[in-house]
């Protein structure tokens, strides 16, 4: 082969990958924009409790719910919530199939603490893709917490799988947070205080392409540990703009009194 053909072949050559990684990136930003779920019909609210699987302050949140006109179910988690979080997103995928083979157009999710990575989890490998309109995580170590390794080195016989999965290293969470945290289909909320002492660092509750929504700048002042994120009413005011009809926004203020 001559040499001008050979400098034209690997031209042509660099034309089509250049088309085709032009037609990724246009077929990715399509789908990023597009809801996989109609977000105008809201259906029931499911709310996941975190690790060890308490209910207590999620009922208070699903009362706020249901004042607004809302059906909302606090779900009970296999193991008391400190098993495999893979186990946990399949109790998430039966109760979402349930609500919507009984007519809902879909569902929000609304996952405190290990939840949200179970929320994750369900989206992303099991059918949450197609059922979620909205995901509000509260205070979810998306990125690990400190106190979860901590544990499993210093009392691995106290660190169930739950635990040591919720490790910044752990393997989930790096399958997780492998390329888009966020995968199309619902729209992202994530909502958590600075204030955490759980999740540490607490800015492990960032979550890329989420609304993110920190309760200190929201509220400037406001003192929010872990578990009153549940309970405490500006972060209640905040769930239920993020499960409302509207396309879920950063407030101009704190949605109550400091």
């Amino acid at each position: 082969m001559s040499p001008r053909r050979r400098l034209v072949l690997v031209l042509a050559l660099l034309v089509l990958l250049a088309s085709a990684v032009a037609g990724a990136i246009v077929l990715r930003t399509t789908q990023r924009g597009t809801d996989a779920v109609p977000q105008a019909r809201p259906g029931p609210v499911l709310l996941v409790p975190g690790y060890g699987g308490g209910v207590a302050a999620l009922e208070q949140l699903a009362e706020v719910i249901r004042a607004e006109g809302r059906q909302a179910t606090v779900l009970r988690l296999p193991s008391g919530g400190t098993g495999p979080l893979a186990a946990q997103a399949r109790v998430l995928e039966e109760a979402a199939g349930q609500a919507v083979a009984a007519g809902a157009p879909s569902v929000d999710v609304v996952a405190l603490s290990a939840g949200g990575v179970v929320a994750r989890l369900w989206v992303a490998e099991q059918g949450g893709r197609s059922r979620a309109r909205r995901v509000v995580t509260l205070g979810s170590p998306h990125h690990g917490t400190d106190v979860a390794a901590l544990a499993a080195v210093v009392s691995p016989g106290s660190c169930p799988a739950a635990c040591r999965e919720l490790a910044p290293d752990s393997g989930l969470l790096g399958r997780l947070n492998r390329g888009d945290e966020t995968p199309p289909g619902p729209r992202w909320v994530s909502i958590w205080t600075t204030d955490d002492e759980v999740v540490t660092p607490p800015s492990s509750a960032r979550l890329g392409g989420a609304l993110d929504l920190v309760v200190q700048e929201v509220c400037p002042g406001r003192r929010v540990g872990h578990g009153e994120l549940p309970t405490d009413p500006a972060v209640q005011a905040l769930v239920l703009d993020a499960v409302a009809v509207a396309a879920p926004s950063t407030p101009p203020g704190c949605p109550v009194r400091s």
